[in-house]
């Protein structure tokens, strides 16, 4: 076995440090937003929080994937495990959403819901107890699948291959979880902010966000990899010419969703369903709609049917950043509006609350990273594996 593929990845203290430091700049910022504006603070740490967890679940959703298909790609699966280990981290950061509860959802006034008869019909679903209840199993279960994972694949790196059957018939129900919990935190923490709104695609919706961000994130992580050994002998032009593949399929998958979405919505033209899209495309809001459709969409499809730009790490890399903050943008029509309906509002607040997050997410991300060989050596579909299968 080469040794050079179990070597760990080398030079991450400096992007780690700048993590961290950004991240505790940023969370002193919060903290003067929070004594500033109390209620925007909660609002605009759920669109940046919404925006990482994304990516750890996406990444936590890839690897499951990439297990069940095998495939060259398989070469990122140390990002995708890196990236989902961030996800007690994200435990942690959930805690101020619970503590604005009563800001964030109009469900959680008792005095509203008297008087108001949908809130009162949804009463059963929409009430604190159970809200805290179902997002203590999404959370348990997110973090079973990704220790199992994550320590099954510490197992096939000292060579017990046995697992990896077990690993793939794990992935399979494991999938169908994280497509059940996502799918229901998505309705619960973003959706219900629109108590009386409804979309029955919105949990799609919510996934295929997530995996647009996933694989976004890895192409970043994979340029900043692609200098360092073990993967500057590795990473080859097929390799992010994979990873744009299954981009411009997320691309595509999430304007299918969308546009359904809206779709559906206009033909039934029922005026309890109507109001969410109304909200969006008046007072200004319809800038940020067309800005979505052109930069989350028509743009970088455009862009990844280029083959020769697939293939340039250098190239594509502009394209992943662009689409992480298309993303935000998006999240962020989709939370706002809910509390700003009459005009387009945009606070000092909402740019400082991701430079917070991305600070500690990424510190997390950097120090999870080399903790562990970046090439899992044993997976049978790795480049390692077949040169010691050839040997």
């Amino acid at each position: 076995m080469d040794m050079t593929y179990t070597a760990p990845v080398a030079d991450l203290a400096v992007p780690r440090q700048r993590g961290l430091i950004v991240g505790v700049v940023g969370l002193v910022a919060c903290a003067a937003a929070f004594a500033i504006d109390r209620d925007h603070f909660f609002r605009s740490w759920l669109i940046s929080y919404w925006l990482f967890l994304g990516i750890a679940l996406g990444s936590l959703a890839l690897t499951m994937i990439q297990h069940l298909s095998g495939g060259q790609w398989g070469v990122f699966r140390r990002v995708f495990e890196a990236s989902s280990r961030t996800l007690p981290l994200m435990l942690v950061l959930f805690v101020p959403i619970v503590l604005g509860l009563h800001t964030l959802y109009p469900w959680t006034d008792a005095n509203l819901v008297r008087t108001d008869e949908v809130l009162k019909h949804r009463q059963l679903y929409l009430n604190t107890g159970f809200f805290l209840t179902r997002a203590a199993i999404y959370f348990a279960s997110w973090l079973a699948l990704m220790s199992v994972l994550n320590r099954w694949s510490l197992r096939q790196d000292a060579g017990d291959v046995s697992i990896n059957l077990l690993m793939q018939r794990v992935c399979g129900a494991g999938l169908v979880v994280y497509a059940i919990t996502t799918m229901f935190a998505g309705i619960d923490w973003i959706m219900a902010l629109n108590a009386h709104w409804f979309s029955t695609i919105f949990g799609f919706l919510t996934m295929g966000g997530q995996g647009l961000e996933a694989l976004a994130f890895t192409i970043i992580a994979a340029n900043v990899l692609f200098p360092r050994p073990p993967m500057s002998g590795l990473l080859k032009p097929s390799h992010f010419h994979d990873l744009g593949k299954l981009m411009l399929a997320f691309v595509m998958l999430w304007a299918y969703f969308n546009f359904s979405q809206w779709l559906i919505i206009w033909g039934g033209n029922l005026p309890e369903e109507a109001h969410w899209f109304f909200d969006r495309i008046r007072g200004g809001w319809q800038a940020i709609a067309w800005v979505l459709v052109i930069g989350e969409f028509a743009l970088p499809f455009c862009l990844l049917l280029s083959r020769p730009l697939k293939r340039d790490s250098g190239k594509l890399i502009w394209v992943a950043i662009w689409l992480v903050l298309m993303r935000f943008v998006d999240i962020y029509w989709n939370v706002e509006p809910a509390f700003s309906k009459e005009a387009l509002h945009f606070s000092w607040l909402d740019a400082v609350m991701p430079i917070a997050l991305i600070g500690l997410w990424l510190a997390f991300f950097f120090w999870n990273l080399p903790r562990r060989p970046l090439v899992a050596v044993y997976d049978p579909h790795t480049p390692a594996f077949l040169e010691a299968q050839h040997d």
